[in-house]
């Protein structure tokens, strides 16, 4: 799910509870009613409790998805004394930031 759709997902569950609480304080509220108060509170805490864990980043913990191994090198190709082969990209603090293919002539 994209951000964008998370977004538009807690958009409308708010405009939903919001439009739920003024369908329900419509009603007049008296000393009798307290067991259906405590049920509504029990639900809007549930359906609050399901809202976010439905819009939380959870993913039970895995990271990002791997794709598989990394290709094995190039062999080198024979026949005019010239290969390809891949070399290491480093940046300006010596960490490898990626591969490139170098031709090589004996």
């Amino acid at each position: 799910m994209t951000s964008f759709q998370k977004k538009i997902f807690a958009g409308s569950l708010a405009a939903l509870t919001m439009v739920g609480a003024v369908g329900v304080s419509t009603a007049p509220a008296s000393a009798r009613d307290g067991g259906a108060i405590a049920a509504g509170v029990i639900g809007g805490l549930a359906l609050g409790a399901i809202a976010g864990s439905a819009a939380s980043n959870s993913g039970y913990g895995y990271g990002a998805p791997a794709y598989g191994y990394a290709p094995p090198p190039p062999q080198p190709v024979y026949g005019g004394g010239c290969y390809f082969t891949r070399q290491p990209v480093y940046d300006e603090y010596g960490e490898v930031i990626g591969r490139r293919r170098v031709r090589v002539c004996d």
